[in-house]
This record gives C-alpha cells, sequence and structure tokens, in this order.
C-alpha cells in the first residue's frame, strides 16, 4: 500500500495535486448527537436556554467546512462550491448529514467530516446546560462521486 502523505524518508508531505484536472466531486457525512429526553423536548420546543440550536449548529458545520485546511495541515485548501448540514430529530438523538461539493482537484471527504464534527461540538455546546451526558457518535463518510476514484458508498448506508 502507498502512502501519499509520507516522502521516501517518511516524513508527513502534502500530496501534489497540481498535475491533477479539476472535477465536480462531493461527499457526504454523517454523525449524531445521542442527548436525553428532555433535550430532545426542549428542541422541538425551541425553548434551550442558548437559544435556536439547529440553526446555530447548521451555519457552525457550514463554516468548518470552509475552514478544514486550517485545523488539518495537510488538507488542502480547495473552492467549496456548496455545504450543507441537515438536522434532524430523532427519539433520542440528534441526526446530523453534511453534503459538501466542490470543483477542484481533490475530494470533500474531510470537509464533509468536519462539518458534521462541528455541527455536533454546536449542538453539544448548546444543550450542555440541559443535558451534560450529550454523546456525540458515528461520524463517518457515507458516499462520495468524482475524481479518479469515482463513486463510493458505504455499504451500510
Amino acid at each position: 500500500m502507498c502512502l501519499t502523505h509520507l516522502d521516501d524518508a517518511g516524513h508527513a508531505r502534502m500530496v501534489d495535486v497540481t498535475a491533477k484536472q479539476p472535477t465536480v466531486r462531493q461527499a457526504v457525512a454523517t454523525g449524531e448527537v445521542r442527548c436525553s429526553p428532555q433535550v430532545l423536548a426542549a428542541l422541538r420546543a425551541g425553548t434551550v436556554p442558548k437559544g435556536d440550536v439547529l440553526a446555530v449548529a447548521r451555519v457552525a458545520g457550514i463554516a468548518a467546512a470552509k475552514r478544514t485546511p486550517e485545523l488539518l495541515p495537510l488538507a488542502h485548501t480547495i473552492g467549496i462550491h456548496g455545504a450543507a448540514v441537515d438536522l434532524e430529530l430523532a427519539d433520542d438523538r440528534v441526526l446530523i448529514t453534511a453534503t459538501v461539493r466542490t470543483a477542484d482537484r481533490t475530494g470533500v471527504e474531510m470537509e464533509a467530516l468536519t462539518a458534521v464534527s462541528v455541527a455536533a461540538l454546536a449542538v453539544v455546546d448548546m444543550v450542555k446546560g440541559v443535558d451534560r451526558s450529550a454523546e456525540i457518535t458515528g461520524v463517518k463518510v457515507v458516499a462520495k462521486s468524482g475524481g479518479r476514484s469515482g463513486d463510493w458508498r458505504r455499504p451500510d448506508a
């Protein structure tokens, strides 16, 4: 197996994508925040003391997708041409889905994962006064398209 982020001496490096042609690429990631029935009831009623949790989490996730290279030192700075973060209330959790699109030389899987992770952190931050046991879980890429490797979908998604 070739580890593209290592040079011949085993040192970390940023992969050179200069020669690659820009293509349309998309990645979808999901995750969830498990929380108490009280939090879910407050989210449904819009009575969380810190305000509109889902709106804040949505914006936080989108902003995070655009700042991924600042957080991951080997990630490329690419144009994020579309980013959506959707949050859905389930019985005992908040489900989060991020879809990120670009027309660039490298994929947006890290951007989608970052969007979900930061959206989840925003949810936890805003509900921690009501439920200190809120837990982030299951963050993963579920699909990607475009680029040299083509389309991929997680078998269990």
